[in-house]
């Protein structure tokens, strides 16, 4: 994968990290940690959820303000809803249940009569595409003030 001509910035670095992976157990990506600065799990190793941390760092790199937070549902409250999905916006997705308060955050780059394909850390352990049913999308989401 690499990024096209109207690749937004922040998908563009996202797409430069594909292929980082977690540790096996007993040891930490040290990279994996890095996306962690600047939210609320700073500190912490590949072992935890770091979905939000990896949207978060990737935004940071393009000098855009993230939410802070390691909760994937934190992006519910960020920047602005948007109705129709473009590449590089954020799909935020339920896990477990619709109403519990897990998730899972990504970069959306297109979808099928089924899926949406999903740019994203913390999928199958790593930096890498992957595909969730279109029913476990909560929202899409947009920087505010950027066109």
């Amino acid at each position: 994968m690499t990024a096209q001509l109207n690749t937004p910035p922040w998908l563009a670095i996202a797409i430069g990290e594909l292929g980082i992976a977690a540790y096996p157990v007993g040891s930490s990506n040290p990279r994996i940690n890095s996306y962690h600065v600047g939210t609320n799990i700073e500190g912490y190793d590949d072992k935890v959820s770091w979905c939000s941390s990896f949207v978060n760092w990737s935004f940071a790199q393009a000098g855009i303000a993230g939410t802070a937070s390691a909760l994937a549902r934190s992006w519910l409250e960020w920047g602005e809803e948007i109705e129709r999905p473009v590449p590089g916006c954020i799909a935020v997705l339920w896990r477990d249940d619709p109403a519990s308060w897990k998730g899972h955050v990504g970069f959306y780059l297109r979808e099928d009569e089924e899926f949406v394909y999903l740019l994203g850390g913390n999928q199958l352990g790593q930096v890498r595409e992957h595909f969730y049913p279109k029913s476990m999308v909560l929202a899409y989401r947009w920087p505010s003030g950027i066109q």
